[in-house]
């Protein structure tokens, strides 16, 4: 008889006071599900991890956590993002499970398929499993489009990522204790878990529309953190920086010496509009350059200072 397995569910969590209640009403049903199958032991746990909130988010994790033995809250000291905020919740209860399952607070992943990553965790030894979205329908088509073009890009950009996944997946104690060997301050976790290297698999499931609330990543952050990881993971962006500069050096020979055929032979004409063309070009391309290699300085910069990630100023419930 395979044993019951201590399994917590780690939200990170920034404004979310209209979706809470629910969210752990529907949790609570699916750990009694996972009791009743004996899939789980009794003192697995729900962490909400709050972001440094401005709403009620915190009161609400406090009142749920004292009507529900199940319910763990983490508060952070100030807001760290929220990849920062997940890497801590799951490192404050890495040493008390025996798996971890990281999901956002919102209601669009489906939590009815966490039995089956706990199975494929406990029965065939899977130290990591991914959740993967099968369709993305209840997405607009711009947000499927630039979805598809981000997945597309890290790849191309030579960054092992999980297509169509998110920070929706179960790690293992073991995967945990990998994962805290990675010390860099630019967090991406998207990136870094398939780095670990242990044996993994997928589950697949619907995207459903959120609950209640607005989407905390709008096409600015979208942007932002597409950018991040990619620097975070990639020289890429530089060698391609570096191609296109001597390909320019290339075209500006072929230039001179067509420029001093065309003297030669005085056909030469005030090329006023090609000139000027041409200046701004270069110009902006040396500008977008130079903004590249400081993302990269300016990401050295925060590795060196090895601030905390997070600092944890609360945390409510029984471990």
């Amino acid at each position: 008889m395979s044993k019951r397995v201590k399994a917590y569910i780690v939200l990170p969590c920034y404004n979310e006071e209209e979706v809470l209640h629910e969210t752990c009403r529907q949790l609570l049903g699916v750990f009694d599900e996972m009791k009743a199958d004996k899939l789980i032991s009794d003192d697995s746990r729900i962490v909400f991890a709050d972001d440094g909130s401005r709403d009620r988010t915190w009161e609400i994790i406090s009142e749920l956590q004292k009507k529900h033995i199940e319910v763990l809250g983490i508060k952070m000291a100030h807001n760290v993002g929220h990849q920062n905020v997940l890497y801590g919740g799951l490192m404050t209860v890495k040493d008390e499970c025996d798996c971890a399952i990281s999901i956002d607070a919102d209601l669009q992943d489906d939590i009815h398929v966490i039995p089956d990553m706990i199975r494929k965790f406990r029965d065939e030894d899977c130290e990591i499993v991914y959740g993967v979205r099968n369709k993305r329908e209840t997405d607009t088509f711009f947000k499927r489009t630039t979805a598809l073009g981000f997945y597309k890009l890290m790849k191309a950009m030579g960054v092992n990522i999980v297509y169509n996944h998110a920070d929706y997946r179960l790690m293992s104690k073991k995967a945990l204790e990998g994962l805290a060997e990675f010390e860099e301050r630019n967090l991406f976790l998207r990136g870094m878990v398939p780095l670990i290297g242990y044996k993994s698999d997928c589950v697949y499931y619907e995207r459903n529309e959120r609950f209640a609330g607005e989407s905390k990543y709008p096409l600015k952050k979208m942007l932002a953190f597409a950018f991040d990881g990619i620097t975070s993971f990639s020289i890429n962006p530089i060698r391609l920086i570096s191609s296109v500069g001597a390909v320019a050096c290339v075209v500006a020979l072929a230039m001179l010496i067509y420029a001093i055929i065309e003297k030669i032979l005085g056909n030469t004409n005030a090329g006023w509009a090609s000139l000027m063309c041409s200046i701004w070009f270069i110009g902006g391309f040396q500008l977008l350059g130079t903004g590249l290699i400081g993302e990269y300085i300016g990401k050295m910069y925060k590795e060196v200072k090895r601030r905390p990630r997070y600092i944890v100023e609360k945390i409510i419930g029984e471990r």
